[in-house]
């Protein structure tokens, strides 16, 4: 990449100070004369409002009146540093993306500032393009338009995403009560005084986004659309992938691809885990072999430029079929997720969902010898023996956070009510680490996980992810077609 330090002893002073030491651009009053000038009009077209703007727009007016008097302060927040003047990538603050409706093109640092009032009036600050006639737009290698490309102006957004803007210098909040969603953006903690109730604001700016409206429930189906591509793309690349000393890399790196093709980018690190790899729940190194005979567990979701995520977990049968243990142990999974699945409805509460898979759990683990006591016994709340090869929960709020609604509060979470419009996985799983003495030596180093995305409705449930092979038949069917 281009050296982001651009060196001379005057470098202008619009560079970042961090890199002064090092800069080479030149600073002549002819060059400077000669870039200002001779650049073609660049016309700005006004967008129409993208799709996500009216349902952003309600969201506000429902989180202002949760605070009718306080002036709500929402940072997209600032780019990361990864190492020196290399950033991360960039991605908004999800409650900022939820409200504005900017996502995966969101200028770094914009802040939204929301109320108070009835109407819910809102501003959306941010630093819009530079004009061609300043320093910056050659020399600031953070913003400058040489370095990371033209700047969306003010009126663009405004057009773009139906909302007033300003020049990010112009921010300034005052009022008797200023709530600012904290840690984000270091300048936009500085505004207010710290404040008990922005606790609040966080648990609230979570909790608005655990009913799905219209827009965003078409947007799950779109990234488990495009992840089941993903998916198909590995399988196609097995022979590669085997042949592979670190294959599970080549598996990471061909679902990547499709995210990157399709989407905007990957949900979460891609787990690709082949063997006993599998047992170790948050497997990302994916740095080991995909060995015939092994079972590949694939976690993985395509995030699309809305910032909205799949989340879909299969285990594959890397020569194409189970062995009988393999199979025994997948159909004990799928038959756990389909007994979850089958009680989705609203007017449950959310926990349930965990408590119906477990109960397989305890009932496979039990019937084959595994568990020092009744399965009905190991429900108990102080046995959970069968819980050692799933220690994991069942299910998670999904939506522009793979996560999704975590600061929400544990009454309208685990123990909250379903209602229609939440979506959420369905993820069970068994994993029998390969040195576990209390399994047959068969069972060691199998792991298994079936995760599928759910979507409450009106009378039950709608498994957004069904078209994804899912029984073991289903599933060897489809790593032949492959090939």
């Amino acid at each position: 990449m281009a050296d982001s330090t651009p060196v001379d002893t005057a470098a202008p002073a619009a560079t970042p100070s961090a890199t002064a030491n090092r800069s080479t651009t030149p600073t002549s009053d002819a060059f400077r004369e000669f870039i200002f000038g001779g650049w073609a009009d660049r016309p700005d077209v006004a967008p129409s409002p993208r799709a996500q703007a009216a349902f952003a727009a309600a969201r506000r007016l429902r989180l202002a009146a949760a605070f009718p008097t306080a002036t709500l302060v929402i940072p997209a927040g600032p780019a990361k540093v990864r190492s020196n003047d290399t950033d991360y990538p960039y991605r908004a603050h999800s409650a900022f993306s939820h409200l504005t409706g900017w996502a995966s093109d969101t200028v770094p640092g914009a802040v939204l500032v929301i109320g108070p009032g009835e109407d819910a009036p809102a501003t959306l600050f941010f630093t819009p393009t530079a004009g061609r006639d300043s320093d910056e737009f050659y020399a600031n290698a953070a913003i400058g338009e040489f370095w990371t490309g033209p700047r969306p102006s003010l009126a663009h957004v405004a057009a773009d995403l139906a909302l007033a803007t300003r020049p990010l210098a112009e921010l300034a909040v005052a009022g008797d009560e200023v709530l600012v969603l904290r840690g984000v953006d270091p300048a936009a903690d500085e505004l207010a005084s710290a404040s008990a109730a922005e606790a609040e604001l966080l648990r609230t700016v979570s909790e608005l986004r655990l009913v799905k409206d219209e827009y965003e429930i078409a947007e799950m189906r779109a990234a488990v659309e495009a992840t089941r591509t993903g998916f198909d793309d590995v399988i196609a690349d097995v022979p590669q992938i085997v042949a592979h000393p670190r294959g599970e890399r080549l598996v990471e790196g061909t679902f990547n691809r499709r995210a990157r093709a399709d989407g905007n980018t990957v949900g979460y690190d891609t787990i690709a885990a082949s063997g006993p790899h599998a047992c170790i729940l948050h497997w990302t190194r994916n740095d080991g072999p995909v060995v015939p005979g092994d079972l590949l567990l694939l976690d993985a979701g395509v995030e699309l430029d809305s910032l909205y995520t799949a989340d879909i977990t299969r285990t594959l049968p890397i020569s194409g079929t189970f062995t009988e243990v393999q199979r025994r142990v997948y159909e004990a999974v799928r038959e756990a997720a389909d007994a979850a699945f089958a009680i989705v409805r609203p007017g449950i509460r959310f926990r349930e969902v965990h408590a119906a898979a477990m109960k397989v759990i305890a009932a496979r683990t039990a019937e084959w010898g595994f568990l020092p006591v009744a399965a009905e016994e190991s429900l108990e709340p102080d046995a959970q023996f069968h819980r050692r090869y799933m220690v994991h929960g069942t299910s998670h709020h999904l939506g522009i956070d793979v996560h999704d609604c975590a600061q929400a509060r544990r009454e309208l979470y685990l123990d909250g009510v379903l209602e229609p419009g939440m979506v959420f996985t369905i993820e069970p799983g068994l994993y029998f680490q390969p040195d576990d003495l209390t399994v047959p030596e068969e069972y060691r180093g199998i792991g298994v996980r079936i995760e599928d995305d759910i979507l409450v409705t009106a009378d039950g449930a709608e498994n957004l992810s069904a078209g994804i092979p899912r029984t073991a038949d289903e599933v060897e069917e489809w790593m032949a077609s492959a090939r």
